[in-house]
């Protein structure tokens, strides 16, 4: 499925809504700028929605392969864009996802899908690094997993407090990555700029 192409049932309705909140906005919708704004809107929230209707277990399932590397493996600065539930404004920035295997390993580009999967709803970045560090953990059934995402917030740039230079730092772990010792070098690691 192309989500730029193809999109899912309701998407009339949901245009129609955008323009009765256009109206409710104060704006004139039969204006030349705004005739086709409704269904834009509505094929953008689509797109941007898009994770509902995938499954990140199956995606990491799909590419599984049987390896006895048992060494920390690490997909970082993955970027990813997601809405925040709470007001429906962007955040955006990068995720950094480390496994130890335990048998199997998976596609590295799989580990990106999962990112952009969970970043493809309505989220707060809290939960979305749990979901990714529990699919992860779930489907490979690794000696360990770290997730950490650092994030600007829209929300907190555009209204409220207005700090336009505040990242969030999020971050989950298991396993191996309860020692100290394991954590400090993912954490080198994704920091290491070479």
């Amino acid at each position: 499925m192309n989500p730029e192409t193809e999109y899912r049932e309701g998407l009339d309705e949901l245009a129609a809504h955008y323009k009765d909140i256009l109206k409710l906005l104060g704006e004139d919708v039969e204006r030349e700028g705004l005739l086709k704004t409704p269904m834009r809107v509505a094929k953008a929230m689509q797109v941007l929605t898009r994770g509902y209707q995938m499954d990140a277990h199956q995606v990491l399932r799909e590419a599984l392969f049987k390896e006895d590397y048992t060494q920390m493996v690490i997909v970082k600065d993955i970027d990813f864009f997601s809405l925040c539930e709470h007001h429906m404004i962007p955040f955006y920035g990068k995720a950094h996802v480390a496994y130890i295997p335990n048998g199997y390993i998976t596609g590295l580009s799989k580990i990106a899908r999962v990112v952009d999967i969970y970043s493809h709803r309505l989220q707060v970045q809290e939960r979305m690094t749990l979901q990714i560090k529990e699919c992860i953990e779930q489907t490979l059934h690794p000696l360990g997993v770290m997730v950490v995402v650092e994030a600007r917030h829209m929300c907190m740039q555009m209204r409220g407090v207005e700090k336009q230079n505040a990242i969030t730092t999020t971050s989950d772990f298991s396993g191996a990555f309860n020692q100290a010792k394991t954590r400090q070098e993912f954490m080198n690691l994704i920091h290491n700029k070479s």
